[in-house]
């Protein structure tokens, strides 16, 4: 095809050099958006004569090549095909000058871009090593070749192609086919002129001829759902941490105070974002003495109702309520506020969406190929394919980026117990053993080692916690010893022995007694966390408070008791929203903590507000005291005073500081009031004050407790016992 310039008139002389005609096969290939190599077909090339430019330009009138001033008309080619031949020595400097029925733009070709994507990082994806994947796949607005606009990079190693579609296009990826950048799997494009806020996602032709839409597995920015579509995103917040991020790591959280707030964000105030969530919840949780804030799921996911553990998109933040620079303002308020944020991370399964992970290339990638090793039995869901170098790379780099581009301090890992086991919810015949036989899933251990050695050496100060609910051995071990590396775990036994305890009505606990001891047998085991998590409040299982025995107040006396017994207990502590306030109803992700109940008439919010401030000043006792947290994972900060009094239901213990500084904890789970109740003491002659009562009448109790100093005698201190209620005392001076 001839080639024509429209900037001078017709004249006679030498024909201009044609433009070749496509090979069918590349050209059936490339319009079908199956073409490996597009840049091959399209953009400037050398030819005999001159150069040659190939655009792919759907629905266009005409196309034209503007070098220096000088414009060029391409010849159409059929398709949105448009092609020519420059003459003269050399690959020029141009741009596209595109006609559509509503009028021209000028823009740069994609295809006369080289890869913005370098070999370091195909090296390190191939190896499963690139600790900052986001930086290298995803779409990343950026200025290329001096130009500016947006890298799309995605891993689909079994597509026969990919390409580019956007609001931009109209949804139709015809325009912008991706090259495949070899053995890595990875398809690049370099987009000029496209810019934050595009909403994109990859149109993927499998090997099986089916085409779909699906957004970027490493989008950082997505729509609301419903919407599906990925967002371009790129961060302009400016930190205000610089002190919490220089110190949060100065004292090991083993031997620190962590008294952890657990909140579902969307609903702890309705129809609040991010930014208005930072200027109420820090206040909040700093003013009832937690020392962190643990958020249930913040990562992309479909249905509200999941609660956040169903995730499509696992580099974003829930667009419901704002935007990643917002909850990055969030992340540094509470860090200002003088509070470290834990983010619940599920890298235990992902939804079936046929729009996000799953069968993302047409076949099973993030996923097992093996059917039913990939179904995860409870849920409908999918797990990942943890032998895979790259789904190893994609999980292990998330939890990286969490931690370094939003400041996360922790990661409590759910699921952790379903990760490990091969047979887990399978009956005998639905798992296959590993090779030794044996039932443990020996890949994920090895997943899960390697994104705790690696979080802990890229992130200092950051804590992981599991939940793990089985007795798999070294939980909390370092990865060099053969443990899992975890900073903690959270002691599911202790939770549910002693919930199973407070819920008998006291004239049956004496049969259960054991449930409230037991939990020391085991409690250096591990370094552990004492849960009473947002599981243990809804579908059925009744509010804290809705669990205990007896009216109305015995039920608060009951709660007040229980969470001072808690707070004492070797092992941090954790408390979800509304049970610092003894809400009786079950929590519910529309509706959030029932803060009317906390109204300004004190008799009728009484109750609640007694409960409330009974939290706060066991927060602010707890922070104050080391003898309840510093020497949590050793057991001679630990001393029973009285383990055996099952009639009494009494419990008494010690804990002692580092320089030896003891409290003692008294628990009367028995609705009696025991007077003269003789405990002994290590200071026989010490003089010991109550620091803490939960039978106060300000926190709604009946007054009951020991009134004034009580000096030890022969090693014991006589004692009056509330009913239902747990006193601390520690020796004045």
């Amino acid at each position: 095809m001839a080639l024509r310039d429209t900037t001078r008139p017709e004249a006679a002389g030498p024909v201009p050099p044609v433009a070749a005609p496509l090979d069918p096969a590349d050209r059936d290939r490339l319009l079908a958006g199956t073409h490996h190599d597009p840049h091959a077909l399209l953009g400037a090339h050398p030819v005999p004569g001159g150069t040659l430019v190939r655009a792919l330009r759907p629905n266009a009138r005409a196309v034209s090549v503007l070098v220096d001033g000088s414009r060029t008309e391409l010849c159409s080619e059929g398709d949105g095909l448009f092609a020519g031949v420059l003459p003269g020595p050399g690959i020029p400097s141009y741009t596209l000058l595109v006609a559509y029925d509503d009028g021209e733009q000028e823009v740069h070709d994609p295809y006369r871009f080289l890869p913005a994507l370098g070999e370091l990082d195909l090296h390190l994806i191939g190896e499963g090593r690139h600790e900052q994947l986001w930086r290298a796949l995803g779409a990343e607005p950026m200025v290329h070749q001096g130009v500016a606009g947006t890298r799309f990079t995605v891993w689909a190693p079994n597509a026969q192609g990919v390409r580019v579609a956007g609001d931009f296009t109209y949804w139709d990826g015809t325009q912008y086919p991706m090259r495949s950048l070899g053995a890595s799997g990875v398809w690049e494009l370099f987009l000029p002129g496209i810019g934050e806020g595009t909403r994109y996602k990859f149109e993927i032709t499998s090997r099986y001829g089916h085409r779909f839409l699906k957004a970027d597995p490493m989008a950082r920015g997505t729509e609301v759902p419903p919407d599906t579509a990925s967002v371009v995103t790129a961060s302009h917040y400016a930190w205000g941490d610089g002190e919490w991020m220089a110190h949060r790591g100065d004292l090991p959280v083993h031997e620190a105070p962590f008294s952890v707030y657990e909140v579902h964000l969307p609903s702890w105030r309705p129809g609040a974002g991010y930014r208005q969530l930072a200027e109420e919840l820090p206040a909040y949780a700093r003013e009832m003495g937690f020392t962190h804030i643990e958020l249930m799921p913040v990562a992309g996911h479909p249905f509200s109702g999941s609660w956040g553990y169903q995730v499509t998109s696992y580099y974003a933040p829930t667009p419901r309520l704002g935007s990643p620079d917002d909850f990055r303002y969030f992340v540094d308020a509470c860090h200002r506020a003088g509070l470290g944020v834990i983010m619940d991370w599920v890298p235990a399964h992902f939804p079936k969406d046929d729009w996000a992970l799953a069968r993302f290339d047409g076949d099973p990638l993030y996923e097992p190929g093996n059917a039913s090793r990939a179904e995860h039995p409870d849920w409908g869901t999918y797990e990942f394919d943890y032998g895979r170098t790259e789904v190893r790379n994609f999980l292990v780099a998330n939890a990286v980026y969490w931690c370094e581009e939003f400041h996360i301090d922790g990661l409590r890992v759910d699921a952790v117990a379903s990760m490990l086991y091969l047979d887990y919810s399978r009956d005998s015949g639905q798992w296959e053993p590993n090779v030794f036989g044996g039932r443990e899933d020996l890949d994920a251990v090895a997943f899960l080692q390697e994104m705790n050695a690696t979080v802990y050496r890229r992130c200092p100060g950051v804590v992981t916690i599991a939940e793990e609910s089985t007795a798999w051995d070294g939980v909390t071990r370092p990865t060099d010893g053969g443990g899992l590396g975890f900073g903690l775990k959270w002691n599911m036994g202790w939770m549910h022995d002693s919930l199973e305890y407070i819920q008998k009505e006291p004239v049956h606990r004496a049969y259960h007694h054991h449930e409230m001891t037991f939990s020391m047998v085991y409690a250096y085991s591990e370094n552990y966390v004492l849960p009473i998590s947002h599981d243990e409040v809804v579908h059925g299982k009744r509010a804290l408070v809705s669990k205990m025995p007896g009216d109305w107040w015995q039920r608060r006396a009951n709660h007040r008791a229980y969470l001072a017994f808690m707070w004492a207990h070797p092992g941090k502590q954790l408390l979800f929203m509304g049970q610092e306030f003894a809400q009786g109803a079950e929590w519910s992700e529309a509706h959030g903590p029932e803060w009317w109940l906390l109204g300004d008439d004190y008799h009728s919010a009484g109750d609640h507000r007694g409960v409330q401030s009974l939290v706060r000043d066991l927060n602010a006792v707890y922070r104050a005291t080391p003898a309840l947290w510093q020497r949590d994972t050793d057991p001679g900060g630990f001393r029973w005073v009285l383990c055996d009094a099952a009639d009494d239901n009494v419990l008494a213990f010690l804990r002692f500081a580092g320089d030896g500084g003891p409290l003692l904890s008294v628990s009367n789970f028995s609705p009696v009031v025991r007077h003269g109740y003789r405990l002994w003491v290590p200071d026989g002659g010490a003089v010991w004050r109550e620091e803490l009562n939960t039978d106060e009448a300000r926190y709604g109790g009946s007054g009951v407790g020991a009134g004034g100093p009580v000096k030890a005698e022969d090693g014991f201190l006589t004692l009056t016992l509330p009913p239902l209620a747990t006193v601390w005392l520690v020796p004045e001076g």
